[in-house]
């Protein structure tokens, strides 16, 4: 091999996490460590038939780029670019471009980890308000007839013979429960939607030991709720009342995903307080918030509904009515804040970022 060749000049940057690669002065690659090819999603060979710079939509932004790096001999430019790829999504990135002389430019790449975070809450709200939406108008739609279902029904009941066979009230006995069961149903769906928000000075801690003291009283044996608290965290503006039912009902689902490691006496459950620095909520930054975290060892969450387990009527239990996560997304929305979940066996952490003072 030409020991001037990019792959031995460079093979050293075979072993760096970042991506990095080598242009020549018409934006040609003539060489891209691992790391870069794991990033574009192409290999080395696929980089190199065209210039980098038309491998995407808007590649003028990096063509513009290394132009100003080669005309000015900067020792380091650096830029955030999202690159706009056919058929996959944005790619965000931080760019650094150095010139190497003789028309070569050096370009590292890293992911852009605070834009994909920002991305990902925006596609969250935005789910989140359709859901919302689509959820008021079903339960409306629903509403209506489902009233003249069970009217009809106490007026058949009413009209039936004295003689009549025992099993003809049956079948309308069962027309009306299960009316009323849906009725029950739709008033869940709409309960977030009608509540007032109360705000008022609320502690979190007393917000955990509510709910502490919930959980450990339906499961009083073979699991135990550890608090791993900040005793720092001042008080905030809030609905106490709506905080107690996101915190219930994620801790809620926790123990009965543990039941499991409840028979066998090891189940666990982590109330943890923090303070986060800095942050940015539905594109508004804040200095401090609240960084509550909700964990368990229970065995995961199912990874074929792990992207939905915020939609309506979503669950990885039988019997579950898959609204508890929706309400806690509904009510944390309402605070301002974001619910993530992260979850693989023997670990699901629901994290909540609240706005502090």
């Amino acid at each position: 091999m030409n020991p001037g060749a990019p792959s031995s000049r460079y093979a050293g940057l075979d072993l760096l996490a970042s991506s990095v690669l080598l242009l020549g002065p018409a934006g040609e690659v003539r060489y891209a460590n691992p790391a870069a090819e794991n990033l574009l999603e192409l290999s080395l060979k696929s980089l190199q038939r065209a210039p980098l710079p038309e491998l995407f939509a808007n590649g003028q932004e990096l063509a513009a780029l290394c132009a100003q790096a080669l005309a000015h001999q900067y020792a380091d430019l650096r830029q955030d670019l999202s690159l706009q790829r056919s058929g996959r999504e944005p790619l965000h990135v931080i760019t650094s471009v150095s010139a190497l002389g003789e028309g070569e430019l050096l370009l590292e790449m890293r992911e852009n980890v605070q834009q994909l975070k920002l991305d990902r809450e925006e596609r969250i709200l935005d789910q989140s308000q359709a859901n919302k939406e689509l959820i008021r108008n079903l339960a409306h739609e629903i509403k209506n007839p489902l009233g003249g279902i069970r009217g009809a029904a106490q007026l058949l009941e009413l009209e039936l013979p004295p003689q009549h066979p025992a099993d003809l009230k049956e079948y309308t006995q069962v027309i009306i429960k299960e009316a009323d069961r849906l009725q029950t149903l739709v008033d869940r769906l709409l309960a977030p939607h009608r509540k007032p928000h109360i705000v008022g000075d609320v502690n979190i801690h007393e917000v955990c030991e509510r709910v502490r003291s919930l959980i450990l009283a339906e499961f009083p044996a073979g699991l135990s709720i550890r608090r791993d608290y900040d005793a720092s965290i001042p008080e905030f503006r809030g609905d106490m009342e709506q905080l107690i039912q996101v915190v219930l009902n994620i801790a809620h689902n926790a123990a009965q995903a543990l039941k499991g490691r409840i028979a066998a006496g090891d189940a666990e459950i982590v109330l943890r307080t923090r303070v986060a620095r800095q942050v940015t909520l539905a594109k508004v930054r804040y200095g401090l918030a609240l960084d509550l975290h909700i964990i368990d060892n229970g065995p995961g969450i199912a990874p074929e509904i792990r992207d939905r387990i915020f939609y309506p009527l979503v669950s990885g239990r039988e019997g579950g009515s898959g609204l508890g996560l929706t309400l806690a997304q509904t009510f944390v929305q309402q605070h301002l804040g974001v619910i993530e979940c992260e979850s693989r066996p023997g670990l699901t952490d629901f994290r909540i970022l609240l706005p502090l003072p």
